[in-house]
């Protein structure tokens, strides 16, 4: 931690994210081109409608769509994409919304989508004053289920992108879009922390949400990309129940400089200072009782790798929660992707390292692991009274 860290200033916990681009720590490390816009358009003014016109300039070009905008975030692109799906360009239905009264109000959206990014998908949905209308099981869905579910009140199909969602069983999203384009349903693709841009919008769908504090390095906010129609509905909801949801001038410009600074990025410099630490990590682990080390890819297939890291409690004297509860507690934080934690595993991501910090976890893994080994019994919590105590501390916030 630098001198100028002003985590230290504010009296919050300096953390190492080994977690990825999660909102719960901040996302990501804001690129310098986003961090000098942002702070240049602080100081000025500016019409927010023609600067949102500039970054759908910039949105078109890179999403490979017909017109976009920025908002709060992905989720709330959903919620505003929803509606604008509901009411199209009528500004008096707008302004009745959550009431649907005379519209088509349900969404239809695969069971296995219907995942927590930190609050329930469907309730973006909700938000919306729509119905949600699940398709097929949490573990399956077919082509008949979701075309059998789409019907003269079906206003949108929402397909969700993420390593919350089952990745078996569902059908591939240009499978979805088929299904819905046949009933004139449009589709909406929640794609918060996905790479590829282009690709939502290239296998059909109508509007893509992408966040704009994720891996493009940019301020928080979501970034809605598609069918020029759709977006300027969605984009019409703030005068509605979006402007509970709307951005400032610096989200806005922030967004436009995160997306230019994303294509000039060296993305293969980026993949090689990412490998160097997941190779540092996996060598520090290796021969380490208990510990099974292994890098592995991305499951929505962005083009980066984690770290899992197995630990047999028999061996390694402690399981792999409290070791992660380990690394969490001490002076200088390392917070790791826990997940699937009760599996035995958790994940290691080094996309958002400062320089040195690689070494740091590597220093972390060994004390806690050392200590483990040094314990005369082995190190075994409850995961449920794990989760029963995050419950708690979030009930008793601010306290």
């Amino acid at each position: 931690m630098n001198a100028a860290d002003i985590r230290a200033r504010l009296g919050v916990r300096p953390v190492i994210n080994v977690s990825g681009t999660m909102t719960s720590l901040g996302a990501s490390i804001v690129a310098p081109e986003v961090v000098e816009a942002v702070s240049a358009i602080l100081r000025e003014f500016v019409e927010i409608d023609d600067l949102q016109r500039k970054a759908s300039t910039t949105i078109a070009r890179l999403c490979g769509a017909e017109a976009g905008f920025v908002t709060a975030s992905c989720s709330s692109g959903i919620t505003l994409g929803v509606a604008g799906a509901m009411t199209g360009a009528d500004l008096a239905a707008i302004e009745r919304l959550p009431d649907t009264t005379g519209l088509k109000n349900e969404v239809v959206i695969l069971a296995g989508h219907m995942v927590s990014y930190g609050a329930p998908v469907e309730q973006a949905i909700r938000l919306a004053g729509a119905r949600v209308a699940p398709v097929g099981q949490a573990t399956s869905a077919h082509a008949y289920q979701l075309a059998g579910a789409i019907g003269e009140r079906t206003a949108a199909a929402l397909y969700v992108v993420s390593h919350h969602t089952v990745r078996h069983g569902m059908p591939p999203l240009a499978e979805f879009a088929e299904i819905a384009h046949a009933q004139g349903v449009p589709v909406i693709v929640d794609a918060a922390s996905e790479y590829d841009l282009r690709g939502p919008l290239a296998a059909g769908a109508d509007l893509a949400l992408y966040s704009s504090h994720k891996f493009l390095g940019g301020p928080t906010g979501g970034i809605v990309a598609g069918r020029r129609d759709l977006v300027r509905a969605t984009f019409l909801q703030n005068s509605g129940i979006g402007r509970g949801m709307k951005v400032g001038k610096e989200g806005i410009a922030g967004a436009i400089a995160a997306l230019e600074a994303w294509e000039r990025r060296d993305h293969a410099a980026v993949r090689a200072r990412e490998t160097q630490a997941l190779n540092l990590w996996r060598d520090t682990l290796r021969g380490r009782p208990g510990v099974t080390a292994a890098i592995v890819p991305d499951p929505t297939d962005n083009p980066l790798d984690r770290l899992q890291v197995a630990v047999e409690p028999d061996l390694a004297h402690i399981t792999a929660w409290d070791l992660a509860d380990r690394l969490a507690s001490a002076s200088r934080p390392v917070i790791v992707r826990d997940h699937e934690i009760e599996h035995g595993y958790f994940l290691m991501d080094p996309c958002n390292l400062h320089p040195g910090e690689e070494s740091i976890v590597a220093t972390r893994l060994v004390e806690e692991l050392d200590r483990a080994l040094a314990s005369n019994e082995i190190i075994s919590s409850s995961v449920s009274d794990r989760r029963a105590r995050r419950a708690a501390s979030r009930l008793a916030w601010p306290d």
